[in-house]
């Protein structure tokens, strides 16, 4: 696999796009400059409790209070309590190693015995303001490096379970332990198995004083107040994904290149090279064809091969993916099979869309039914394996009789599809439509079916708008295609055809496509 990153930095954004053997896996933005990111430590003011949540609200800075359960304050709120209440002026500063631990919170705790209005508390963003919610906040502090997640307040030291040899994990804790002060925990990470043990310690002595100094700034602070940052999503991105699969990272912005070329150094010095300025005219994701995508794939119709499709609409409660076989047709005693394998192919696309526009919570996919048992579970088993990679939490349910699957999965940010948009070429900005390049690769599909049916002539009746783009140019795409599948073709316009609509007709005006039955 050939991974690149692709960085487009502008006065009020920066957009990260990850690529995966020239296609498009992840998209992130960040806005520059405005905090209240995943991972952020706050010294917050507790403004309301809410006793029937069992929840507090907490003020933190943001325009929308932060929220916190009382499940998220950890099992050694108490102890962390003490040390940011040391931290006031006219007490003595307590250290974290030198601190004799509290007795752990029970589960089954009120909110209201340990927290109050006006109270100061040190807390962690674990998921930013998404629509009208405000950031969802922890006391269960902790801090992330490349190799290990530093826990205070604990001295256990965790390994990540993807490491399987026995032997890695004894020489992992044991370094571990040769660095840890007391009352610091660790999780290590599975980078760290291919990490030296210098590198491992490093990273822990790092985080160690980085926390230091986040409580330091306790006292120079007035709440609510942002105590420490996490790095920013470029860094942690490359932290979390930079392996050997990597080729090349592209970034357009001097200041932003010296800035990652420098991380890398201090990580991964062998793969600074990677780190490229680009500086060409033209953008960045127009000059790596990542824009083109970025509109393709953030439609509501997604495309798959040979005419098939998916549906993905978002609703106040959900997210809901149809998958249509389009027409795509075979014998009747090969409806299963190929019921299978417009299927299959959909979960590998599903299961890229989640990844890339961030969708989080209740997912149900609707499949096209398939009657033998054996097909359901082969279909299951494979979306099970596709989503492997998928770093965020995620359950997957088995089909159901109806043809339903159900997924969950974690988001912690925004979803990026909200600000995904054209402006309208017809009311010239004064509305929005979904983007239309997706437009060309469907009509294409259809040209081919139409091609491999044995047609001869087709009329494509659309809209002026996609007329002109698709008779653009000297080789324009409808010359492109006559030529490739040896089809006469001939495009109308009428005003009344929707602007993303496409009728295929024969030389008497009659359809040429028959939908089938899904």
């Amino acid at each position: 696999m050939n991974r690149e990153l692709f960085i487009n930095v502008n006065p009020t954004e920066v957009s990260i796009a990850l690529c995966e053997d020239k296609v498009l896996v992840e998209l992130n933005k960040e806005k520059c400059q405005t905090g209240f990111a995943v991972g952020d430590i706050y010294l917050g003011k507790v403004r309301k409790i809410m006793p029937g949540l069992n929840a507090a609200f907490v003020s933190i800075g943001h325009e929308k209070d932060a929220f916190i359960h009382y499940l998220d304050l950890g099992p050694n709120f108490t102890s962390l309590q003490r040390i940011v209440d040391s931290r006031e002026p006219g007490k003595r500063t307590l250290r974290v190693e030198s601190l004799k631990l509290e007795e752990q919170l029970a589960k089954e705790g009120r909110i209201g015995d340990h927290l109050k209005p006006g109270q100061l508390i040190m807390v962690q963003i674990t998921k930013e303001a998404i629509s009208t919610k405000g950031p969802r906040l922890t006391a269960d502090l902790s801090l992330a490096g490349r190799n290990v997640v530093l826990v205070p307040f604990t001295n256990k030291v965790f390994v990540s379970a993807k490491i399987r040899s026995n032997a890695t994990k004894k020489r992992l804790r044991k370094v571990a332990q040769e660095v840890l002060p007391q009352n610091f925990g660790v999780i290590i990470r599975t980078a760290a198995a291919e990490a030296e043990d210098i590198d491992i310690m490093q990273d822990i002595l790092s985080l160690v004083e980085r926390w230091n100094k986040t409580l330091d700034a306790i006292r120079k602070s007035t709440a609510p107040v942002r105590l420490m940052s996490e790095m920013s999503r470029v860094n942690t991105i490359i932290r979390d994904s930079l392996n050997d699969t990597f080729s090349q990272i592209m970034v357009d912005d001097e200041t932003m290149y010296n800035e990652i070329k420098s991380y890398i150094h201090a990580i991964k010095p062998d793969m600074e090279q990677l780190v490229k300025l680009y500086k060409g005219k033209v953008s960045i994701f127009d000059n790596f064809d990542v824009a083109k995508q970025i509109k393709s794939l953030f439609a509501k119709y997604v495309s798959l091969r040979r005419g098939a499709y998916l549906i993905i609409e978002h609703t106040e409660a959900m997210h809901v993916i149809d998958v249509n076989s389009g027409n795509r047709t075979k014998a009747e005693d090969d409806q299963e099979q190929t019921a299978l394998e417009v299927n299959l192919a959909a979960a590998a696309e599903i299961a890229r869309q989640l990844r890339l526009r961030d969708m989080g919570g209740i997912v149900i996919v609707d499949f096209i039914d398939m009657r033998k048992q054996q097909s359901r579970q082969t279909l299951y088993q494979e979306m099970q394996k596709l989503m492997a990679t998928d770093k965020a939490k995620h359950t997957i349910l088995p089909i159901t009789k109806f043809g339903l699957m159900q997924i969950t999965r974690q988001r912690v940010r925004p979803i990026a599809i909200e600000e995904t948009s054209d402006t309208c070429p017809t009311c010239h900005g004064s509305g929005k439509v979904e983007p239309t390049i997706l437009l060309e690769k469907k009509i294409e599909g259809q040209v081919q079916l139409l091609a491999e049916k044995g047609y001869k002539y087709v009329n494509l009746k659309v809209s002026p708008y996609v007329k002109a783009y698709l008779c653009e140019g000297l080789i324009s795409k409808r010359l492109r295609w006559i030529f490739k599948y040896k089809l006469r073709i001939k495009i109308t316009s009428d005003q009344s055809v929707g602007m993303i609509d496409v009728a295929y007709l024969d030389k008497k005006g009659e359809s040429l496509l028959i939908n089938s039955a899904e």
